[in-house]
């Protein structure tokens, strides 16, 4: 007999909130769908479930509590009730706000063993006897609000409802018995502030936030909050254009408070102050060196506002938009500006400045101060950030722990140069995983904050980001490979979540070759069939998801389309789009009118589909739901703006040709670079991670913290290829490598490559870097580096590619004539 999918506990507590089939009931309370020896029942037919919160725990629990008591509902169909005294089937409750939890500790019944004082740690128990009446239950013990509401919406996902139930119209799995095992579960988080920012929200999140709740209020963020503490995140920067969390609604900040939600503000509005509250209340200039007093004030009410709440805060300054603050980089104004909103939070908390934490992010500009030497007090958080796509441009020096510890501002969307991509997810998770590892081999576990744009199409990739968070070193490579399939499974049961979730794997890596507001009809080359290849690729990618949306149950029609099929469709159809219209040129070109004609009415149908794509997102799916949620152009840019509206792509005409690119040398040799021999050595070991890009694996080297190979050769780590040359005469090697950057500050980011017997040739990727260089990295995602061989003999030869900076991600090498 098959068994139901249920959701082991063992397993979410690797993954937060990420459960799948469990074929066996094993493991220390485990969802099962028979009793096992010292199982609890949480579900029975015909018997109420009870949920027991005590009436004097905080806000958030009792309104978690009430949220499990809903979701047990919503799984087994039966009679599920919140009660704050008598006989109950989960007891749950924060140490030192319940008295039941407390007298279980104080009797020896449960275990709390190195649960007191844990930052949002938890623990899950089954208890025999735990009150009079009552044989068995479930007991969730938090060290802190946080830890019992995410112990509580631990047991959510494990019976069946997905962090995603409200956001994706994920239904939840049904089953009317559910049994959780015996034994004891203990977690805690490893980074300690864990979020999103809301951010590039309009027209996206803001229209669709209007058209549902009236703007972006406590009603709008109720939905956020609750999905954060679902994912067991814990952090919000909120949507800051034109928008205040704190001044637009004050009902919003205190639901925070009372959820146990964080709030900051982003890395351009320092001391809790939005940058619209500055532009609302006409201060003036903003500019330290000619306003002082008026800024000072201003933050001081900041702080103010922010009353006992934990919440950390943003320190420093940019300049207003989002823009340098000084030409140049003026780092003893910077510093005094530092100092004295530092003196600002000790005036009105009445404590030390250090007891208050905050941040100093390390964006764009900001990080030069950095490089040129100025430093904050050591409690405050230094937020190092990407280069907002998805490459992180500094971390910490490894070993170096600061009381305030450090962490990372990390894009999955993005508005500015060389072109915003707002439209879709375009995140592959193997290389968020990738930096995401190095950020924590380089102690950068302080704070981890993703900007997610409108939050939706973002999911999958905000699970993947937040789940990690939690505890990065269990985000091993093996776990992360396996997270598609665990993830889908728990969006979709374990019937269809395996190959849904390659279908997401398979998205991600198609994805990523190019943003699609970066697509146009030269993006791939027609002479030599790229265009034909790429197009090939998300054709099948598209059937295949077509293919298994129609075996869902109607019940999963709406999140399938939500999380699965409409960026798959999007994507296909734009590809065809922008196929058709270079089809219609390269016509034109060949003298075919007839042809050129055919791939005109083509293209046009393919941008009118792309509409109909956004209707049935709107309109059509979860009753209209998500209305203005693709309201986002993404056809037609001409700069790194987006277009005010989309536009029917430029067709050629007999009368009027249009270019096509000329076809780029093509290799004739490329050699994969996992298709070697890996040889490890001096304290580093070779990774295959597979799916790293759409042509296949990447390799990388571990730890990344390791000392540079300043001289690479003999028993260092490399790679070796026995390869076979056809003729003698010159030859181009070139090495590609994702688009990654220095972390340690040296500017350089290195390879090294040898032939036969001689001596490694030092390649740097990152040579002679500019604005240029570095667009055509991000937007082909990935770097070159070449070196050029005068001679090359005819027949086998071994090449070795050498490692010599360890965050140097190797994903082919190329011989080109």
């Amino acid at each position: 007999m098959m068994r139901r999918h249920l959701l082991p506990a063992l397993l979410s507590v690797a993954f937060p909130c990420t459960a799948w089939a469990a074929p066996q009931c094993e493991g220390a309370v485990v969802a099962c769908d028979r009793a096992t020896v010292g199982a609890v029942a949480l579900l029975t037919p015909g018997r109420a479930t009870t949920v027991l919160v005590d009436a004097n725990d905080q806000p958030g629990v009792r309104r978690a509590a009430q949220d499990l008591v809903d979701d047990l509902k919503a799984v087994g169909g039966g009679e599920v009730r919140l009660v704050t005294n008598g006989a109950a089937t989960v007891i749950a409750g924060t140490l030192g706000h319940s008295a039941v939890v407390d007298a279980l500790v104080r009797a020896g019944k449960l275990d709390v063993t190195g649960l007191a004082g844990q930052w949002e740690g938890y623990v899950e128990q089954v208890v025999d006897n735990p009150m009079p009446g009552v044989a068995r239950a479930l007991v969730i013990a938090g060290a802190d609000r946080r830890g019992t509401i995410f112990g509580l919406y631990d047991i959510s996902a494990k019976a069946g409802v997905s962090p995603w139930t409200w956001w994706a119209d994920v239904p939840a799995q049904r089953h009317s018995t559910l049994y959780l095992t015996a034994g004891r579960v203990a977690d805690h988080p490893v980074v300690k502030y864990r979020g999103i920012f809301i951010n590039d929200e309009e027209p996206g999140f803001g229209g669709w936030a209007r058209a549902r709740f009236g703007g972006i209020n406590h009603r709008a963020y109720e939905k956020v909050f609750t999905l954060l503490l679902r994912s067991k995140a814990n952090f919000l920067w909120p949507a800051m254009w034109g928008k205040s969390l704190w001044e637009d609604d004050p009902a919003s900040a205190p639901l925070a408070q009372d959820m146990g939600v964080l709030l900051g503000t982003s890395h351009h509005e320092p001391m809790q102050r939005p940058q619209v509250d500055w532009k609302r209340q006409g201060g003036g200039a903003w500019d330290y060196t000619r306003n002082a007093k008026a800024l000072r004030d201003f933050w001081r009410a900041g702080i103010v506002r922010r009353g006992k709440a934990e919440d950390p805060v943003t320190i420093g300054m940019r300049g207003d938009g989002d823009e340098p603050m000084t030409e140049g980089t003026a780092i003893d104004l910077l510093q005094h500006i530092v100092a004295d909103q530092r003196a600002i939070i000790a005036d009105v908390t009445r404590r030390p400045a250090r007891e208050t934490p905050q941040v100093w992010a390390l964006y764009k500009e900001v990080q030069d101060y950095y490089d040129k030497g100025m430093r904050v007090p050591d409690d405050v958080t230094l937020l190092f950030a990407d280069d907002n796509w998805g490459n992180i441009r500094r971390l910490p020096p490894p070993g170096d722990r600061r009381a305030g510890g450090a962490g990372v501002y990390y894009h999955f969307d993005y508005v500015g140069d060389p072109r915003n991509y707002k439209w879709l997810d375009t995140n592959a998770i193997p290389r968020v995983w990738q930096q995401m590892r190095m950020a924590h081999d380089y102690g950068a576990d302080r704070l981890w904050i993703v900007n997610v744009g409108d939050l939706k199409p973002m999911e999958y990739a905000t699970s993947f980001f937040l789940d990690m968070a939690w505890n990065p070193a269990r985000m091993d490579l093996s776990a992360m490979q396996a997270y598609p399939a665990r993830w889908a499974t728990q969006q979709f049961g374990a019937a269809n979540g395996p190959a849904i979730g390659a279908l997401i794997s398979r998205y991600g890596l198609l994805a990523s070759r190019r943003k699609p507001e970066l697509i146009d009809a030269t993006s791939y080359g027609w002479a030599d069939g790229a265009w034909d290849r790429v197009l090939g690729d998300w054709n099948v990618l598209d059937a295949d998801a077509r293919r298994i949306g129609a075996q869902l149950p109607s019940d999963q029609r709406d999140s399938y389309y939500e999380l699965v099929l409409h960026r798959v469709e999007a994507m296909t159809n734009l590809h065809r789009l922008y196929h058709a219209v270079a089809a219609n040129r390269a016509a034109v070109q060949a003298g075919d009118a007839a042809s050129a004609a055919r791939w005109t009415a083509e293209a046009k149908r393919f941008y009118a589909q792309d509409a109909a794509i956004c209707r049935r997102y709107e309109v059509e799916t979860a009753s209209g739901k998500w209305t203005q949620m693709m309201a986002q152009t993404h056809i037609g840019y001409t700069g790194w703006q987006q277009p005010d509206r989309d536009s029917m792509p430029a067709l050629a005409s007999m009368d009027r040709p249009l270019p096509l690119p000329a076809a780029p040398p093509r290799p004739f040799l490329v050699i994969p670079a996992d298709r070697g021999r890996a040889v490890d050595g001096a304290g580093l070991r070779w990774q295959r991670v597979a799916g790293f890009t759409a042509e296949g694996a990447a390799m990388i080297a571990t730890p990344t913290t390791a000392a540079v190979i300043e001289r690479p050769g003999g028993d260092s780590p490399h790679i070796a290829y026995d390869v076979t040359i056809d003729r003698t005469g010159p030859v181009t090697l070139s090495v590609v490598a994702a688009p990654g950057l220095d972390v340690r500050g040296t500017g350089r980011h290195r390879v090294a490559i040898s032939i036969d017997d001689g001596a490694p040739v030092m390649l740097d990727l990152m040579a002679s870097e500019t604005t240029e260089t570095w667009s055509r990295a991000v937007i082909e995602n990935r770097r070159v580096a070449a070196t050029r061989l005068p001679v090359l003999r005819a027949g086998r030869h071994r090449l070795r590619l050498w490692l010599v900076d360890p965050e140097v991600v190797v994903e082919r090498v190329e011989l080109t004539r």
